[in-house]
């Protein structure tokens, strides 16, 4: 592979590419980091004499010897790669300033620009060995035909990126590599030479300049490979056993138990790896797809600690639903012409991927609606008002949302049913032997939460599911917090009906899920009427479609069903497995710290819980805790978080609600933990 000289003007530069003001723009970027008698200005022969440059400039020739000897310079048009750079032909020598070593441009190392990869066709590509590529089904993809012929259309199976780059160079050596290089911050002589080239630098931590540089080259740094996290003895991978008194002296592999001021930060769990050969979880590097994770907040970077509430979304969901927007915007399943198809293609394909992802036995099954809230109250004014008779008992438990306990209430008090609440212990577990009392043949439904959203409890819901149906129960289970930190298995569970929240999974607002098995939905009268979900109306009759159109009534929310169609995709390359091993050991992590702060009490300490830590502190109002945290950056959520019952039973009105998600880390903890500490230090 060869580059054509007669491709540059005689000055080298290419049309289209940064030219030499450019490029010293963004060295200066770099030298904004260094100290403030670093001049800003443009390049000068003074520079060569700082010696902080000087030092630093070794310094990377040191630590990147492969970049210097293979000859793979850093492509500054695209500097999320590391290629051999374009700008310069064979034998040319750049001008300083580029950033680009000498060996990148020697011959054999040059980039073909001669034959862009075709995104539209079967290629067997010689200039790109690797990238071969298939045209895309057009049908469920949302995407232009005329669009993917022109070769500029989004590729929708990894919407952060696009079709593969013409302008970066071969993909040899990689081999699978399972997230893209593209977009993603690393280079692919990174993936090719393994780990070397991160490590810290050996100057004096008490200035600004080595942790921003030391970020930069962490972030290059992210496709080491990395033992699995090793599974906790004795508790199954699940259990949080410190909470009964264990610790973790002895088998702390990634030093959880050590204190906050001991740099653990820099240990955030950034290097974690599945079993199934996917790259390593970098957490800085997750942090980059959420946009509003750059956000300032009094002055200080936003720590979203409100998972529970809503989570953040990633650029690929926003970026889908744009997409959505400006090609594909129509209503669906009822025009013959282009846009039509398309947002029915796309509409269909997100329940698809719905579907996989609950482990649904059919798309039938996968109803639309707005959010969790709006499923439960479906299922009570459909399956409910039409099956359940004055007598009838359903049954609760104590750690419910007010979502799965007021439209119950509003059954019961309409048609003479009772309402029964399985307890929780002081831990906020569900008492199974009281809830096994409560079940009789008048036992209609159990509606309950997988996961409880005010204290983190993880229920053990296949147990509440097979004892349900023992009695002669149907059952429904409020997977609103469960979705994003565990695996959803519907099959597994055997539940009759399965809700979620869009919103809780870093989808939209406004969209939301009812799994329910096709032959009950079928058998359930509709509970809206109107377009979509007819076969036929005459002004005597109306037919009505089986599931799950005889539920989706007039114009649903098309974009942001294909949003949460972009978010699934997003979990689903990190792997929900992943996550929630990830979550896991930062809720360890965090939980030591803030049970050993004077006057602050967790409520709910249950030994299998999820991402939730809720507290209350002696001497302040949860409000005046949240507004502190808020002084910080930090966002919690401070109230009763629609769940007073469960908040009742351990004596508290409201509480304070950190809550943690995969983009998190250890380092939010540690600033809300030294937060906390000078609150009780003012307090004093």
């Amino acid at each position: 592979m060869s580059i054509n000289t007669n491709q540059f003007p005689a000055d080298g530069n290419i049309s289209g590419l940064p030219d030499v003001t450019e490029l010293e723009k963004l060295a200066n970027e770099l030298f904004s980091l260094l100290p403030n008698e670093m001049p800003k200005a443009n390049f000068s022969p003074d520079l060569a004499d700082h010696p902080r440059l000087e030092k630093s400039l070794n310094l990377v020739h040191d630590r990147l010897p492969s970049l210097f000897s293979k000859g793979e310079g850093f492509n500054l048009n695209n500097p999320q790669t590391s290629l051999p750079d374009p700008h310069f032909p064979v034998n040319k020598t750049p001008q300083s300033g580029f950033g680009v070593s000498p060996p990148a441009v020697r011959p054999g190392n040059e980039l073909s620009l001669n034959r862009p990869v075709s995104p539209n066709s079967i290629t067997t590509n010689t200039d790109y060995p690797g990238l071969d590529h298939k045209q895309p089904s057009v049908a469920g993809s949302g995407i232009s035909p005329s669009a993917a012929h022109q070769g500029n259309a989004v590729n929708l199976e990894d919407p952060q990126t696009s079709f593969p780059d013409p302008n970066v160079g071969s993909s040899v050596g990689l081999g699978h590599v399972p997230h893209s290089v593209a977009g993603s911050g690393i280079s692919p002589s990174v993936i090719q030479n393994g780990p070397g080239y991160a490590e810290a630098f050996p100057f004096s931590p008490d200035t600004p300049f080595e942790p921003d540089f030391n970020k930069l080259w962490s972030s290059i740094n992210t496709f080491k490979s990395t033992p699995q996290i090793p599974e906790i003895p004795g508790t199954g991978g699940a259990q949080y056993y410190f909470l009964q008194g264990a610790g973790f002296k002895g088998n702390d592999p990634f030093g959880i138990n050590q204190n906050p001021t001991s740099q653990l930060s820099g240990k955030t769990f950034s290097h974690i790896q599945n079993g199934a050969g996917h790259a390593p979880f970098d957490v800085n590097l997750i942090k980059k797809d959420f946009p509003i994770l750059q956000e300032r907040v009094n002055g200080r970077p936003l720590i979203w600690l409100d998972n529970a509430a809503t989570t953040q979304k990633p650029k690929s969901v926003i970026d889908r639903i744009t997409y959505f927007y400006e090609h594909e915007n129509s209503n669906i399943h009822r025009a013959a012409h282009e846009l039509a198809a398309r947002a029915t293609d796309a509409y269909e394909s997100a329940r698809s991927k719905v579907q996989v992802f609950l482990n649904a036995g059919s798309v039938n099954e996968i109803i639309f609606v707005r959010g969790a809230t709006e499923a439960i109250n479906l299922v009570a004014k459909t399956w409910g008002e039409q099956n359940l008779n004055a007598g009838d008992e359903i049954i609760v438990s104590n750690l419910e949302h007010h979502a799965n306990i007021v439209p119950w209430q509003q059954l019961a008090a309409k048609k003479g049913l009772k309402l029964r609440v399985i307890p929780v212990d002081d831990d906020g577990q569900i008492l199974l032997d009281e809830y096994a009392k409560l079940l009789n043949p008048k036992t209609k439904l159990v509606s309950f939460t997988q996961v409880s959203n005010a204290l983190g409890t993880v229920t053990p819901a296949k147990q509440i599911v097979e004892m349900a149906h023992q009695a002669g129960a149907k059952v429904l289970v409020d997977g609103a917090q469960s979705v994003s930190h565990l695996r959803s298995d519907v099959r597994a569970l055997n539940c009759d009906w399965f809700v979620f929240s869009g919103h809780k999974v870093f989808g939209p607002t406004g969209i939301g899920v009812l799994y329910g098995k096709e032959d009950l939905l079928n058998e359930t009268q509709p509970w809206q009427g109107g377009g979509n979900m007819i076969q036929d109306v005459t002004f005597e009759h109306t037919k009505f479609h089986d599931a799950p159109n005889r539920f989706e009534a007039g114009t649903g929310n098309i974009a942001d069903a294909v949003g949460l169609g972009a978010a699934i995709d997003y979990v689903n390359k990190i792997g929900i497995d992943v996550i929630h091993q990830y979550e896991h050991y930062l809720l360890v992590y965090a939980t030591n710290l803030m049970k050993d702060i004077p006057g602050l009490r967790l409520i709910g300490t249950a030994p299998d819980k999820a991402s939730v830590l809720s507290f209350v502190f002696e001497g302040y109002k949860t409000e005046e805790v949240g507004a502190a945290l808020n002084n910080e950056g930090i966002a919690v959520r401070s109230g009763h978080h629609c769940a007073q019952p469960i908040l009742r039973r351990f004596g508290v009105e409201t509480t304070v609600r950190p809550s943690l998600a995969f983009y998190n880390t250890c380092s939010d903890v540690d600033i809300l933990v030294e937060t906390l500490y000078r609150l009780r230090g003012a307090h004093r």
